[in-house]
């Protein structure tokens, strides 16, 4: 009897259609996001506060700032629109934009892969020390970047009479007949500004990179080896870079950021203006524009060349990032 139950039972699932599974080529992306966000609701709520804010004070200012890049406003009267004028002016009549433009290239060609590969090198060999030494180092190179403005030690050192360390000494050794005034020279304010900047250059990527060396699975180590690795270099570009990855891009990202966004020890230092404009970048002529004197479209107009131009170095960083490994 129960035999026979059990065959019709068989015979019945038999009959019964089958529900067809939903594929994700079944449907277009719009519906796929959406039937996720159904089934995942409760993280998507979690999330929605940050993504609001994110939304609220970024995303939109962006697009804001672009808009008011094509008119005229002061902050005052409406906005009129003027279409490409601001970007004509920019190029055109505003010599000091130029000027900025290269400063600015300058500072993000040395400052952003300098210190990007300062950065790595660096972490590369405080994994090899212990933990607490290495914990000791980690301090002792993270300090200027978290010890506010301690690069005014330079201005201390580089100061333009006899009592600057570095004149004082120079004129003990007979090197020179009188001061030297570093910081009121065109010849010595960009390089000794891109020295400083180098200096504080180890933040934030510099500790990623630690951290994304100590995940490093040591097993992987021991496969290459097997595979035909043979010395520490081969180590690093088969094994160590592509496995930090996702460090490696965020410390990219954090260099672009801070060599365009160079200025705040130009000012520290050299003043501003700097001396004959010898170390104005484009975020001095933002900041003239929007904040001194509120021409507000053409600040816009100056920032969304500055997005454009890390959008840029972000995309060719990404693409060099992918050759890794290979």
């Amino acid at each position: 009897m129960s035999n026979k139950v059990a065959d019709v039972a068989t015979n019945e699932v038999k009959k019964a259609p089958k529900k067809k599974a939903v594929s994700r080529k079944d449907m277009s992306k719009i519906r796929w996001t959406l039937k996720e966000m159904r089934v995942n609701w409760l993280a998507y709520a979690f999330i929605a506060p940050y993504y609001l804010i994110f939304l609220t004070f970024t995303i939109i200012p962006v697009f804001v700032s672009f808009f008011l890049s094509f008119t005229s406003f002061n902050m005052i009267e409406p906005p009129v629109w003027i279409a490409m004028d601001n970007y004509a002016r920019l190029f055109l009549d505003d010599d000091i934009f130029i000027l900025a433009i290269q400063n600015t290239l300058i500072f993000a060609a040395v400052t952003g892969p300098v210190s990007y590969i300062l950065s790595f090198l660096v972490a590369w060999f405080i994994n090899e020390l212990s933990p607490k030494l290495r914990a000791l180092v980690t301090l002792v190179f993270y300090a200027p970047n978290i010890s506010g403005s301690v690069y005014m030690i330079w201005q201390v050192a580089f100061s333009g009479d006899s009592y600057g360390w570095v004149n004082g000494t120079l004129l003990d050794l007979g090197l020179i007949d009188s001061p030297i005034l570093f910081f009121q020279n065109a010849s010595y304010v960009m390089p000794l500004c891109i020295v400083v900047a180098l200096w504080t250059s180890l933040g934030t990527a510099f500790l990623s990179f630690i951290a994304g060396l100590q995940t490093v699975d040591r097993a992987l180590y021991e496969a290459g080896a097997v595979d035909g690795v043979k010395n520490r270099w081969q180590e690093l570009w088969y094994i160590t870079l592509p496995y930090m990855k996702p460090q490696m891009m965020f410390g990219a990202i954090m260099a672009i950021t801070g060599s365009f966004g160079f200025g705040g020890i130009v000012d520290a230092l050299a003043g501003n203006p700097s001396v004959d404009y010898c170390a104005w970048t484009i975020m001095h002529h933002l900041n003239d524009y929007g904040g001194a004197r509120f021409e507000t479209g053409y600040a816009s107009a100056i920032a969304t060349l500055l997005f454009l131009l890390m959008i840029g170095s972000n995309a060719l960083v990404k693409k060099l990032l992918s050759k890794v490994g290979q």
